[in-house]
């Protein structure tokens, strides 16, 4: 059987990376949840753009955005409590635990972010895309969804 693993090294975000796209995700679902917005199936998606990496956006069938990569916020914050971000039920530390919930969320999501800037050495030029919102179905179009595009350095 042969391994179909990439070979690549990782490397980790800059602390100026982290941060930018920590204030950036912390706004996304900051509107999203004061807008009533947050539910069971609400999705914080991203692309990535690589420069001097090509490849093509991919679709579903209808033409849809295929991201780079999803994760459900209901498995951080509860989609129960109206306009606000509030510890899931994994976090049993309530209000004290929401510190909790952040690091959990964006280490995923900077590592995730860090496999797919691998090619590169630094992250000058990436450009980040990220949603937050609901879909009719995980790869259909967006009922409602904030967005930001930010360039990592």
């Amino acid at each position: 059987m042969r391994d179909h693993t990439p070979d690549f090294k990782m490397h980790e975000l800059t602390d100026r990376n982290k941060l930018l796209i920590r204030q950036t995700v912390q706004q996304l679902l900051e509107k999203l949840a004061a807008d009533g917005k947050l539910t069971s199936d609400t999705l914080l998606e991203f692309w990535i753009e690589v420069p001097g990496v090509k490849r093509p956006r991919g679709s579903f069938r209808g033409g849809f955005l295929m991201p780079d990569s999803f994760v459900y916020l209901s498995d951080y914050f509860r989609p129960d409590v109206p306009h606000a971000l509030t510890p899931g039920a994994a976090y049993p530390d309530g209000e004290a635990g929401l510190d909790n919930v952040w690091d959990d969320l964006l280490d995923e999501l900077f590592y995730q972010v860090e496999i797919f800037t691998s090619p590169l050495s630094t992250g000058k030029g990436i450009t980040l895309e990220l949603w937050a919102g609901n879909r009719q179905r995980p790869e259909g179009e967006w009922l409602y969804a904030v967005d930001r595009k930010v360039e990592l350095g």
